[in-house]
């Protein structure tokens, strides 16, 4: 267990103002992803829920093919298992256990999409990207755009 305040992420700490150069991670040699043209096939069949993720997981750009295939499989069945869990929740809603069974698909599949990346302040910390700030100048331009665009 840590001690003291959650880090913030990099987005928020830019849009405050209060990024220092210095405590940025390292831009080292990055290595190139593979190509993205193909998404590998599934090991397993999967339904119409895991087959939707599976194709869109597989376009995002940070993913490897090689390092992350096996998050995505596990991500892409437990979305198929949530959706079946779901339609026999439809048909019985009062069974407790299926509810139950349901919130932990829920959690499972949330902490799949942290650790691939999904939210704003993951991608942050996994370093994939930044909001950028609005300088000055750029603000001071976009309002003299948006004063011509109402002349007009």
């Amino acid at each position: 267990m840590t001690i003291g305040r959650p880090t913030q992420p990099v987005e928020l700490k830019r849009l405050k103002g209060t990024l220092r150069q210095d405590r940025l991670p390292s831009s080292g040699a990055l290595l190139p992803l593979q190509n993205k043209e193909n998404a590998p096939e599934p090991r397993t069949p999967l339904g119409p829920q895991g087959e939707a993720f599976w194709l869109q997981a597989w376009s995002t750009p940070w993913l490897s093919q090689l390092s992350d295939y096996w998050l995505v499989q596990i991500t892409a069945q437990a979305l198929d298992e949530r959706e079946e869990v779901k339609n026999a929740l439809a048909e019985d809603p009062s069974d407790r256990r299926l509810r139950t069974t349901l919130r932990e698909l829920d959690k499972q599949v949330i902490t799949a999409y942290s650790l691939m990346g999904y939210t704003p302040s993951d991608r942050s910390r996994l370093g994939v990207a930044e909001v950028k700030k609005e300088s000055k100048l750029e603000e001071l331009l976009r309002k003299k755009a948006e004063r011509q665009i109402e002349i007009v």
